[in-house]
């Protein structure tokens, strides 16, 4: 997971601790808000050692394998020395996991019961660290744990940053893994051990309030994300010289939560004054990304010629500084496509979309998977919206194959394997489109959006495909977990929580459930009617379809069922051009 780099000011007092080392070596190179997704490679977080050995002693021959001598107090800082010094030979991380493994075990045998060993926490932080780069994250999380338990906070600030340097790199670890819950409650734990011993307002606290605010961004948590990165503006402006590149990323990053929260006015407003600051600092670069990220705010506005504007800037920018076939050049193409369909220039759109291709066919060195993915996915979206499902179908099959081997992307791929499921049922495929369904539900289960309302939405979407297969007792258990979420999330009145209601409605006259599935359309009608207005044209419908129940539940129980292609919202089967936007998918 990114992070970003400590910047104190030049005349700042020395601050005794600080964001752990793997923070600090992850900056990102723009200030663009990239998604949270994990480096491979987790480095351990700084904490004192009590010796370190002699060069000379260094080129020693390793000791022998057995524990009998692991109790010399010598050994350990040996190990570990021997440990780093085989990473950074290009050994591999196989032979300096034994030796890491054995000095943290001599750590712990020389450790004083009433003297917690700093030592043993920075090896369990080295081992961790070895396994991560293995690929072997479960096995890092129990060495992570067992490292915040040594530390005692009380004994001062050097305990405090091995605390605080644990639990971010924990964090990060279950971030690797998906459990992005998890993640955030080791991020918070972190940021409560630093305020404690820096206060709220020094700058590293900042820099830790806005880390948390881009995993609760991941997390689709955008009310919290939005109350840290306030605070971290709040921080920044009081250390930092106006239009600093602090307060530039911290408004960018608040551009981004008021995008997603639809408060397009007030994210304008941040990016253009992090342009401002991204030009006071000669950034030309990062301008262009902005301009890129204003435009998508002025196509969201419907200023769709200032939109074109925005994009023509940041693309002269980037076809001069990085090449015609850079992927941040496809990017651009990839947005005015999208304009360009939205405004019904389909010829323009397909243009675009194949310039985009193009490069991401043949990308340049140092092109990122995530990169190609991330442009595949959203050429997707446009051949979905001019109604070419397989073409779509295609480009995301690709997308998640990109992805598949590369740790953290859970949550990426589970969106992904959402969105073929609506491919799959736009094309009749009902079984694929169930299995697509199933599998990003269990991912996202795992990743802690369990409770999100695009959990709630894709439970609803598994629902319909199941209904379509028969299924009906799994259609109805999907569609009441879907309600309960999105009552939570949206509240009743949202339009996919009004969707869920209607479905489950048919599902539950499917099933014989005459009496629950009035319940629940008095219930819906009474929310139009008093809330929301019957000139909808889902109103009459639903009212139609509440007075037949109530005709036929004062009939004889022998009445046969209906069948569900009659029973089921007919929107909710019109899962062509607009079904996505019926049912609550953000493409």
């Amino acid at each position: 997971m990114p992070g970003l780099a400590v910047k104190s000011p030049p005349d700042a007092p020395p601050l005794r601790i600080s964001l752990p080392e793997q923070q600090q070596q992850q900056q990102p190179s723009s200030t663009s808000i990239p998604p949270r997704t994990p480096n491979k490679k987790l480095l351990p977080s700084p904490s004192p050692s009590r010796s370190k050995p002699s060069p000379a002693r260094s080129s020693k021959k390793p000791p022998p394998d057995d524990d009998s001598s692991l109790d010399n107090p010598d050994l350990g800082p040996f190990l570990l020395k021997l440990a780093r010094d085989t990473i950074a030979s290009g050994e591999g991380p196989t032979k300096a996991l034994d030796y890491a493994i054995r000095a943290a075990k001599s750590f712990e045998k020389c450790q004083l019961d009433d003297q917690p060993s700093l030592d043993l926490v920075m090896s369990l932080h080295v081992l961790a660290a070895i396994y991560c780069s293995l690929g072997r994250f479960d096995e890092a999380v129990p060495v992570l744990e067992r490292a915040i338990q040594v530390p005692d906070i009380s004994r001062g600030p050097d305990h405090a940053l091995a605390a605080f340097s644990g639990n971010m790199q924990l964090g990060d670890t279950y971030s690797m893994l998906g459990q992005v819950d998890k993640s955030i409650a080791c991020y918070e734990e972190g940021l409560k051990i630093q305020i404690q011993t820096l206060g709220e307002t020094d700058p590293r606290v900042g820099e830790t309030c806005r880390y948390l605010s881009e995993a609760h961004v991941q997390a689709m948590q955008f009310d919290k994300a939005e109350e840290l990165c306030k605070k971290t503006l709040e921080i920044h402006r009081a250390h930092s010289e106006p239009a600093s590149l602090e307060e530039a990323a911290d408004r960018r990053l608040m551009a981004l939560i008021c995008e997603a929260k639809g408060d397009y006015e007030a994210a304008l407003e941040h990016l253009v004054l992090a342009s401002m600051a991204m030009i006071a600092n000669g950034q030309e670069n990062e301008v262009a990304a902005i301009d890129l990220s204003i435009g998508n705010i002025y196509m969201s506005l419907c200023r769709f010629d200032e939109a074109v504007f925005s994009y023509q800037k940041a693309l002269t920018v980037f076809k001069s500084s990085k090449g015609d076939n850079h992927p941040s050049v496809a990017s651009v193409f990839v947005r005015l496509a999208d304009l360009y369909q939205r405004t019904g220039k389909l010829r323009e759109s397909k243009s675009y979309c194949e310039n985009a291709l193009r490069i991401y066919t043949k990308p340049v060195p140092g092109t990122t998977a995530e990169e190609i993915a991330s442009g595949l996915t959203e050429i997707s979206a446009i051949y979905e919206s001019v109604d070419e499902p397989e073409e779509a179908l295609k480009l995301l099959q690709k997308a998640m194959k990109l992805l598949e081997d590369k740790p953290g992307q859970q949550s990426t791929i589970a969106g992904i394997e959402a969105r073929m499921g609506v491919m799959f049922y736009m094309i009749g495929k009902y079984e694929e489109a169930r299995a697509s369904f199933e599998s990003a539900v269990a991912k996202l289960r795992v990743s802690g959006e369990r409770k999100s309302a695009f959990f709630g939405v894709v439970l609803n979407q598994m629902g319909l495909a199941c209904v379509q297969l028969f299924k009906i007792d799994e259609a109805a258990e999907l569609f009441e977990e879907s309600r309960r979420i999105l009552e939570q999330e949206c509240g009743p009145c949202h339009h996919d929580t009004l969707g869920v209601y209607s479905n489950l409605a048919a599902t539950y006259d499917a099933m014989g459930r005459v009496e629950d599935a009035i319940e629940i359309l008095e219930n819906v009608l009474k929310l139009r009617e008093e809330k929301l207005g019957t000139a909808n044209p889902d109103f009459e419908d639903e009212k139609s379809r509440l007075a037949e129940l109530l005709k036929e539940a004062g009939r004889a129980r022998n009445r046969k069922a209906k069948s569900l292609e009659n029973l089921i919202d007919p929107n909710s089967r019109r899962m062509k051009k607009d079904s996505t936007k019926k049912w609550g998918f953000r493409l």
